[in-house]
């Protein structure tokens, strides 16, 4: 037997704020709040094939580049159609050094935290 990921968990400025955001980027939904922290996932909740997101409260705003990114997947709709749907949610443009010739947009979500929007779309 092995292990699988169950949470991420994210340090956030505003927990809340980026909780919003990314439950309109995966269709989460918000499972669970403690000592401010907020933890969203699936509909069907803890435990599913896909892990939760946990974002707790941190002081301390991001600095560098993450070593750990998201990399998301269309699953209605073609790459331009959710790229603009994402920049629409408040997602921004990041140049960490593409050639302008990759198949992905890297993007931030509202606190500056790396994500990539991939081509393929998924069912």
């Amino acid at each position: 037997m092995a292990c699988r990921i169950s949470e991420l968990i994210v340090p956030a400025l505003e927990p809340r704020r980026l909780a919003a955001f990314w439950c309109e980027v995966l269709d989460f939904v918000e499972l669970d709040t403690d000592d401010g922290a907020v933890e969203i996932g699936p509909r069907e909740g803890f435990g599913g094939l896909q892990p939760t997101l946990v974002f707790v409260p941190t002081d301390e705003p991001k600095t560098d580049q993450l070593r750990l990114h998201f990399d998301v997947n269309a699953t209605d709709r073609d790459q331009d159609a959710e790229l603009e749907r994402l920049l629409k949610l408040g997602a921004r443009p990041a140049d960490i050094g593409q050639s302008g010739g990759e198949q992905w947009h890297v993007l931030l979500d509202p606190e500056g935290n790396e994500f990539c929007l991939l081509r393929a779309r998924l069912s």
